[in-house]
């Protein structure tokens, strides 16, 4: 299976729209609409089905180009909207106890396949970005093992906006 956000015309935006059914309708708790969202069921149909992706993959691979040292704004937004209070935080309803390896994706594993614009020496250790697990620590370390998937080492593709051809089809072939 897999997800083309851009495809699928993604919405990004985590918003009143989420919650056709809100428990308060004066007040927008993300967190409290997120919550009873998932645990009554309604939830929009695009989420419930992403998280029944995610539900059912072993491995999950995250392929996005770097942007602005960070996963592109589609992207986020399909965190925000997927990972809801009670499935990816705030699992079995409590609170902060699964987390960390622990919590829904417990025995998952997941990757992060990063296109990157510049040349790998920009993302070493002493390069101009500085490193490239460490900016995507974030990711890697917050979005994906705080719900427990096993994060496996980030896999990049340096200077990907000026592959040829040929380039393209070696990157493809490994």
């Amino acid at each position: 299976m897999q997800s083309d956000l851009y495809q699928m015309q993604w919405k990004a935006t985590f918003d009143a729209a989420d919650f056709p059914s809100r428990s308060d309708a004066q007040r927008l708790n993300f967190i409290a609409e997120s919550q009873h969202a998932f645990t009554y069921g309604q939830q929009t149909a695009d989420v419930a089905a992403e998280q029944q992706k995610l539900l059912a993959a072993d491995a999950v691979i995250f392929h996005f180009p770097l942007w602005w040292f960070a996963m592109p704004a589609i992207l986020k937004g399909w965190f925000d909207r997927v990972y809801a209070y009670g499935f990816a935080y705030g699992y079995r309803n409590a609170g902060n106890r699964y987390r960390y390896g622990d919590g829904v994706f417990a025995g998952k594993r997941a990757l992060l396949l990063v296109m990157v614009g510049g040349p790998q020496s920009d993302y070493a250790p002493r390069g101009i970005n500085g490193p490239l697990d460490e900016l995507l620590f974030p990711v890697t370390h917050g979005t994906l093992f705080f719900p427990g998937f096993e994060v496996l080492p980030t896999h990049a593709i340096y200077g990907a906006g000026k592959l040829d051809q040929a380039a393209t089809q070696s990157v493809l072939a490994t």
